[in-house]
């Protein structure tokens, strides 16, 4: 039989030998691995992939709801097409998270990690130590799916790699346009029509409806239970960061890392972010947010929609009936980004990526990289990566009379979200802009969050979120300690000047404090790092 060698070592491509390159802890000490594919009647095209049954173990994480793999009808039908069976060990997120690391350390590995559950940080470690192929000579021979995506997409091909030019894991993309808006602002139009109120277009016409929300008893009860304005601080999806930017002029999101022209920005240390919480900090006095604001989690949070009297006036979240249930959707409404105090509207991007790496990584312990690769490039195809995502043609996806791809509605008593955890195993996937247009349609409850971000969103961006930038191991260093220090001081400092009103008096100290944390630090090498990967990740 003929094997393929490959090589874990700090080196580079010899005539007619693929090399796996990577440090394995021992200098330039080469690790060979022969690629057993042939043994099973590799096949380079076609299917099956190999002749004869190829057994490989998977682990990773699955989705709360989700069986074991093995029981899924894609899952099923990817053995037979390919006749590679897999052994699944994939578990929820939080007991797989508690066996990661002992796993890891132990070099007890499957031959595959899909839906990896690494960190960035894991991601560098774990491929230049070894553990993890690299896999760009491999996606070049055996993926050609992927290959042509990474040709046409290099952004994609720049998240996946890291700064030492290697690829350690494949990506996971789905490209509808919603994650850089999570914070959507809701406000009750039921108690605005009570108050005889128009729906709020500026900052100052959002602060006279909580004014009076707090003092006109809108919900007619007699007593003052009214909330005018709750949110949370460091939710992905409840953060009052437009507010900063209409009281202050300052884009903010949870990072309180921006880019603008290029250039990486730390937010929380401006004279227009002082601004802002200056602003709330009035509004705080004035009893207009929810003292819970600064300590609530998402199960108190998302209560106070649902209290047994409509007590909410405004909130920030993701989906509002989500927060208030069926029965109150129709008594609320998406205010959008209001006009700030300098006649602007600045809506704030996240750093949420859609763009994300760590869907499926080959481990050292896999003797059949090539057949492994050829396994993992079916997924990228555009009508697969919509059966990973949302599961089956047939089960939760049928062509419409334009060949495209739509949702068959949940059975009664099963929200889709539900469903699409029993049947859609994840992992490597890419469904581009394009692809919602050509191949699938979005999910109804995200095309009707597709058409909120473009009108009341998208028109007023702010800033540019940071891209998905995969940090080499010293830059993990550099950031990591000093950026939690930092983000903690942040945190604090907002809760308490918002309600205590001292800012003013500890502004000079704080900025000061931040730079003895190292931020200057921190956002050069992110800067730093933000520059590679505008020139292709290399």
């Amino acid at each position: 039989m003929r094997h393929r060698r490959f090589l874990l070592a700090s080196t580079v491509a010899i005539t007619g030998t693929l090399l796996l390159a990577g440090c394995t802890g021992g200098g330039d000490t080469a690790a060979e691995i022969e690629d057993q594919s042939d043994d099973y009647g590799f096949n380079e095209e076609g299917l099956p992939i190999v002749d004869e049954t190829l057994s490989l173990t998977f682990g990773g994480t699955k989705a709360p709801l989700a069986p074991n793999y093995s029981e899924m009808e894609l899952v099923q039908q990817w053995e037979a097409d390919t006749n590679i069976a897999i052994e699944w060990e994939n578990l929820p997120d939080q007991v797989y998270a508690e066996k990661k690391n002992l796993m890891l350390a132990s070099g007890d590995l499957p031959d595959v990690l899909f839906n990896t559950g690494l960190s960035d940080a894991e991601i560098v470690e774990n491929g230049s130590n070894g553990t993890l192929l690299p896999l760009e000579d491999l996606i070049d021979d055996y993926a050609p799916t992927l290959s042509a995506i990474l040709d046409e997409r290099p952004d994609i091909r720049a998240a996946i790699t890291a700064s030492d030019g290697h690829i350690y894991t494949l990506p996971s993309v789905e490209e509808l346009g919603l994650v850089a808006y999570p914070n959507f602002l809701f406000i009750n139009t039921t108690w605005l029509d009570a108050l005889g109120l128009p729906m709020p277009t500026t900052i100052d016409e959002y602060h006279d409806a909580l004014a009076a929300f707090a003092t006109q008893d809108p919900n007619g009860n007699g007593t003052a239970d009214e909330i005018p304005l709750s949110f949370r601080t460091d939710s992905f999806a409840a953060n009052s960061h437009d507010l900063i930017a209409a009281l202050g002029g300052q884009p903010e999101n949870n990072d309180h890392r921006i880019v603008r022209d290029g250039e990486v920005e730390f937010t929380a240390n401006t004279d227009e972010y002082k601004a802002g919480v200056s602003g709330l900090s009035d509004w705080y006095a004035e009893g207009l947010i929810d003292p819970e604001s600064f300590s609530q989690d998402d199960v108190a949070y998302l209560s106070k929609g649902k209290a047994p009297t409509e007590i909410l006036g405004s909130f920030f979240w993701w989906e509002l009936k989500e927060m208030v249930g069926d029965d109150r959707v129709d008594d609320y409404a998406l205010v959008g980004i209001l006009e700030g105090a300098d006649g602007e509207k600045l809506a704030s991007v996240s750093n949420n990526q859609e763009i994300g790496r760590g869907a499926m990584a080959i481990t050292r312990e896999n003797k059949y990289p090539a057949a492994t690769m050829r396994w993992a490039d079916r997924l990228f195809d555009p009508v697969m990566s919509a059966q990973s995502n949302w599961g089956p043609i047939g089960v939760t996806l049928e062509e419409n009379a334009d060949g495209i791809l739509v949702q068959i509605p949940a059975a009664a008593g099963e929200s889709e979200g539900e469903r699409r955890q029993r049947v859609a195993p994840g992992g490597p996937k890419i469904t581009t802009a394009e692809d919602f247009v050509t191949v699938v349609a979005p999910e109804p409850r995200a095309k009707e969050r597709q058409d909120l971000v473009t009108e009341f969103y998208e028109p007023y961006q702010a800033n540019e979120g940071y891209p998905p930038v995969l940090l080499s191991n010293e830059e993990l260093e550099q950031v990591s300690f000093a950026t939690t220090d930092i983000n903690t001081l942040v945190k604090e400092k907002f809760a308490s000047w918002i309600v205590d009103g001292t800012i003013d008096g500890e502004w000079d100290a704080y900025v000061s404090q931040l730079e003895s944390l190292g931020v200057d630090d921190v956002i050069a090498t992110y800067q730093q790092a933000y520059d590679r990967f505008q020139e292709g990740g290399e």
